[in-house]
């Protein structure tokens, strides 16, 4: 058949014979059969194709190319619409590929997330007849069962998993080259290098590919020590390389991403920081996994990327290039400028700017026509599935590889190396996938240091074998066993040694379980060997008859410790307790028997009652116990003295269950658990005790003797029935005891307390239902949660009775998740108290506080703030001198008369109103009240605090509005008697200090009090008699102060000055009565007819009241 004789065709699909054809293909028909055949089956193929590509026209094929072309410049960078276009014209102008059928291309993109990529091929449904792709091996298999759903074949190179091969399950798919990891498994087995990590960059389609690639090998049975992605920076690269260095063993590292030889960043900056870190010195061998899927020119090519990085040209040196093997002859680039040079291509293309990937592309669309052109040959009918099938046996030529593709692509790879120093790659080794054989190509690789990675053992690829550092799998198996041998013989040993050990023990150390007389001493020093055989063999007949024990007073198991207590010994110098066996033979202990005494050494739980040893002496044996001061958990609740609140109950109980729960998780049934067996220490904390009991009993062979029917009130009723043997406790038992014990603690009574029957009726009941014999609990006695949990124990059901951890969980609920501990109890009421006393001592403070400003101010208003303080700080108040001061005296006119005319209170009421009326009036000045001494008021000016020449101005203020508020006063008891005051004032120095220890005064001394006082003496009523020095300080402050000249006056003890009235201010505008006219010292005539009258009025009204009192009394 007559080829097209472009040059680039030369380079596409031939056969070594004319087309397509099967070998014996031609010598079955004659010429003209031929030309019959030939006819209907291009009018067959022609049916067929109409019926298969619906999308197309009816004679047109568009082959779909999917791929992540927008996502990554290095795959644009493999022009795929100009391979493809390259291809479907080579194939249109092959009639043999074509026969009458035109072939069309679209390129299709991928997502850059696997995701969406799926996603959108889900829309190419319509868009094409056939698919070259995906790229991305994360969706491959779904995309080969929408090729299988659509009828369309799908052609990869990229895709991994080895289920794609099931020509059953992917009808519809073929590959293009042979599976990746196959290629690297024929190259392992070579160099035996089994260990192996690898690396991808970040993308998803590298991603996604790693992943794939490490389930692949890892499906071989190859050891995949790490698979890590890396992003395109120094400290990702940095970190994962820093991983790859801590896997062990590891030899190959396969770096899942673009070849730095073809533009690849995330490669070149990886290897040039292994190269930093000192990971290629030849420990590594790093592999470039894309260069696979394509040929690499290496044929007398420089590699640009290594020419012009020194740095990056070593670290390559530990690096091994597996690529397509392509023709010395004609290398892609060769070829790729042939076809520029016949128009084909366009010139401006660089073929170096080209990914050798274009080459795949346009071989993969080849390949898929000549499998369809195997399809109509075949006279098959032309489907997705029978297209994929007959990709078989095919044998053409693409871009720079010859490919036979049996079994899906057989390729042959090099292995290319490169020295260090050489930009150029070298072949080493050719891997001939069809006999999977790899050949040595008489150059050797060159590793760093000049020694390749250690090899692993051969057993990683030899099948059948369980390799572990190359060991047969007989080996190991014979290693276990001999291990196994070994480990039993030293536990044999071991076990036996420590046997003896324990005997030792039991005898001697500190921590020995056998004890004698020697070990203990009684409490009651009388007791000697003999008085204590004595004591034990007359037990029987000393001890109170069972039946005539009653419910209301049990037997108690450890009473209080007296002196004649044989019960009670002291152990280590601490009291301890002796729970005696029943009589039998100790002479020897049996092994059982050491081991539980072991086992109930070893418990340690604040709520299990310490097992201390064994006593056995003078015919005595006993389990010795830590001594609990108040008793048995029976004795405490039959002790009235004891208050039981509800908190308290409740610590008792919890007490109970976790040292219960403490012993199931140790796998240990109690079996005798009941009131007495729960010992209550001196913190009011519940232990238990007795356990291990039945065991001890059991395990010396002591016969089964059932108890007392007061004994048996704790007892399950599967246990009364005989469901288990006689000693044997059970879980559900225990539960069952335990919820009898709360019972007690509950009713604060014996067990079914308000039944009123007799032991041996309740056991009948409870044996023999119906009906069900329980105790009664009324909610008065415990909270509805707690009586509803106690039921839940006693089910007749052992199954439906929850466990101590269920329990455990109720019962905090019952308390709302308060605590119960007794201690905890009383410090949480301690605490309380606290609380309450803080704040009583808070309120107390307050109040303290505000007395003391009471006091504070009282004494402020006795003593001036300075002197007050000093005596507060309990300092000496030293007397002071002031230069200048005003002093103020005033007093009553006829003062004397009205207190004989007047009652002693109606005096003092007339005082009490009149100074209550002076002291609001200096509160507004700036003075100082002094003292009161009768009807006399003193006050002071510039005295604590000096204040100047204000002093008179203050004092004088003071005394113009005392005068005002006097002139409309008056008294209670004598309303028309007017209260005349005469005023004297007074300026100059004086001393002040405080006098006396008992209610101290703050006294003023010196003449100018004297002179002050004769001023008011020989004053006048209703007028402030001033003298002179004040006159003359009152002028320099020139305030507008109205003075009268009195004339001269003699002061006693002065002799005769000049005296001057105040009579006014500038601006006072408040009324001042009008003084009358006497002579100094003489009353007002006046005055003494209106006080005549009054008196007269007042004995007139007490007369009156007399006779009203004497009247009522008869």
């Amino acid at each position: 058949m007559q080829r097209p004789s472009s040059a680039f065709l030369s380079l596409l699909p031939a056969l070594a014979t004319r087309g397509l054809q099967t070998p014996d293909q031609s010598s079955h028909f004659t010429n003209d059969h031929k030309h019959t055949y030939l006819c209907f089956w291009l009018l067959w193929s022609t049916v067929s194709l109409l019926c298969l590509f619906p999308a197309t026209t009816a004679a047109t094929v568009r082959v779909g190319v999917v791929g992540p072309w927008s996502c990554d410049p290095l795959f644009t960078k493999a022009l795929p619409s100009v391979a493809a276009r390259l291809a479907v014209e080579h194939i249109n102008k092959d009639h043999f590929l074509s026969q009458g059928i035109t072939f069309d291309y679209v390129i299709l993109d991928e997502d850059c997330e696997t995701s969406q990529s799926f996603a959108r091929f889900l829309g190419y449904y319509k868009r094409a007849s056939g698919f070259i792709g995906p790229v991305n091996p994360g969706y491959c298999e779904a995309a080969s069962l929408l090729g299988k759903s659509w009828n369309k074949a799908v052609f990869s190179w990229s895709c991994i998993g080895n289920e794609l091969d099931d020509a059953h399950s992917h009808p519809t798919f073929a590959r293009t080259m042979p599976l990746p990891s196959v290629v690297l498994l024929s190259f392992m087995r070579y160099f035996s290098w089994a260990h192996v990590g690898i690396i991808s960059s970040a993308e998803d389609v590298w991603v996604e590919a790693g992943i794939r690639l490490a389930n692949a090998l890892r499906g071989h049975g190859m050891p995949v020590g790490i698979v890590a992605s890396v992003r395109n920076d120094h400290t990702s690269v940095r970190n994962t390389l820093a991983k790859v260095k801590k896997v062990a063993d590891i030899r190959l590292v396969i770096l899942v991403m673009h070849s730095v030889l073809i533009g690849g960043g995330t490669q070149k900056m990886l290897l040039e920081t292994a190269h930093d870190m000192r990971m290629t010195d030849g420990s590594l061998v790093f592999i470039s996994y894309d260069t696979l899927f394509y040929g690499l020119p290496y044929h007398h090519i420089t590699q640009p990327a290594l020419r012009y990085n020194s740095k990056l040209l070593r670290a390559y040196d530990a690096v091994l290039t597996i690529t397509i093997e392509s023709p010395q002859e004609q290398s892609f680039y060769q070829a790729f400028e042939k076809a520029q040079e016949q128009g084909e291509l366009p010139r401006h293309l660089n073929p170096q700017q080209v990914s050798p990937l274009f080459g795949t592309i346009y071989s993969s669309i080849v390949f898929m026509a000549h499998a369809m052109q195997s399809v109509r040959a075949s006279g098959q009918w032309m489907s997705g599935g029978n297209i994929a099938q007959n990709a078989r046996n095919l044998l053409f030529k693409g871009v720079s590889l010859q490919a036979n593709s049996s079994d899906f692509g057989m390729l042959d790879y090099v292995v290319l190396d490169t020295d260090g120093f050489s930009w150029e790659l070298q072949p080493t080794h050719r891997i001939e996938m069809q006999t999977d054989m790899v050949r040595f190509l008489g150059r050797s690789i060159h590793f760093p240091h000049a020694g390749p990675p250690k090899t692993d053992s051969s057993c990683w690829f030899t099948r059948g074998m369980i390799c572990s550092g190359g060991v047969n799998i007989f080996s190991i198996v014979l290693i276990f066993l001999s291990g196994f041998l070994f480990i039993f013989f030293v536990m044999g040993c071991s076990y036996c040694i420590r046997r003896k050990i324990n005997k030792i023990r039991l005898v001697r150390g500190a921590d020995k379980i056998l004890l004698t007389l020697n070990d203990v001493t009684f409490i009651n020093p009388s007791l000697s060997n003999k008085k204590l055989s004595l004591d034990d063999s007359k037990a029987s007949d000393t001890r109170m008859s069972i039946s005539e024990r009653s419910l209301k007073s049990p037997f108690s198991s450890q009473s209080p410790a007296t002196y004649e207590n044989s019960n009670v010994v002291i152990f280590e110098g601490d009291w301890a307790w002796l729970k005696r066996l029943p009589y039998g033979n100790f002479r020897s202990i049996t092994p059982n028997t050491s081991d539980v005494f072991e086992l109930m050494k070893d418990m340690r739980h604040e709520n299990i009652n310490p097992f201390l040893g064994f006593f056995l002496d003078c015919g005595v044996f006993a389990i010795v116990t830590e001594y609990c001061s108040r008793g048995s958990l029976e004795d405490l609740l039959l002790n009235d003295d004891v208050k039981l609140d509800w908190m308290f109950k409740s610590s008792l109980i919890l007490d109970l269950i976790k040292g219960m729960k403490y012993l199931h998780h140790r796998n240990i049934c109690h079996g005798r658990l009941k009131s007495r067996n729960c010992v209550v220490d001196g913190r009011f904390v519940l232990k238990i005790t007795d356990y291990g009991y039945n065991e001890v009993l059991e395990s010396q062979r002591f016969p089964y003797v059932e108890p007392p029917a007061e004994d048996l009130l704790w007892t399950s009723p599967e246990i009364l029935r005989g469901s288990y043997p006689g000693l044997h406790g059970t879980h559900s038992g225990d539960v069952y005891s335990f919820s009898i014990i709360m019972q007690e603690v509950v009713m604060r009574g014996p067990p079914f307390c308000m039944l009123e029957q007799s032991s041996d009726d309740i056991i009948k009941k409870v044996r023999k239902p119906p009906p069900m014999c329980r105790p009664i609990v009324s909610p008065d006695h415990a909270p509805m949660e707690c009586i509803q949990l106690m039921k839940q124990c006693w089910n007749e059901q052992p199954e439906k009775r929850p466990t101590f951890d269920e329990i455990f969980d109720q019962f905090k609920n019952v308390n709302k998740g308060k605590k119960t501990n007794i201690i905890d109890s009383m410090l949480r009421m301690l605490e309380q108290y606290s609380s309450n006393l803080e704040e009583l001592i808070r309120e107390r403070t307050e109040e303290l506080e505000i007395e003391k400003q009471k006091t504070e101010k009282l004494l402020t208003q006795m003593l001036p703030p300075s002197v007050a303080e000093a005596l507060k700080l309990g300092t000496t108040v030293e007397p002071e001198h002031f230069d200048s001061v005003s002093l103020y005296f005033s007093d009553i006119v006829g003062f004397t008369t009205i207190s004989a005319n007047s009652e002693p209170i109606e005096v003092v009421d007339l005082l009490n109103d009149l100074y209550t009326t002076f002291d609001a009036v200096i509160g507004n000045h700036d003075v100082y009240k002094v003292e009161t001494i009768g009807d006399a008021y003193m006050v002071a000016s510039g005295v604590p605090m000096p204040n100047g020449n204000r002093h008179a101005a203050e004092i004088a203020n003071m005394a113009l509005d005392i005068l005002s508020a006097v002139g409309s006063f008056k008294m209670r008891h004598m309303p028309d008697v007017p209260v005349r005051i005469r005023i004297g004032l007074h300026s100059g120095p004086c001393v002040a200090g405080v006098v006396g220890l008992t209610m101290p005064r703050y006294c003023l001394f010196g003449d100018t009090v004297t002179t002050a006082s004769r001023m008011e003496s020989t004053g006048m009523p209703y007028r402030i008699h001033v003298h002179s020095s004040t006159v003359n300080i009152l002028m320099q402050l020139k305030l507008g102060y109205k003075v009268e000249l009195r004339a001269r006056t003699e002061l006693k003890g002065k002799g005769i000055e000049e005296t001057y009235w105040l009579t006014g201010r500038d601006g006072f505008t408040k009324p001042l009565p009008v003084p009358p006219i006497l002579k100094s010292g003489v009353e007002s005539k006046d005055f003494k007819v209106m006080l005549k009258k009054a008196v007269r009025k007042i004995s007139t009204v007490r007369q009156v009241a007399q006779l009203t009192l004497s009247d009522e009394g008869n």
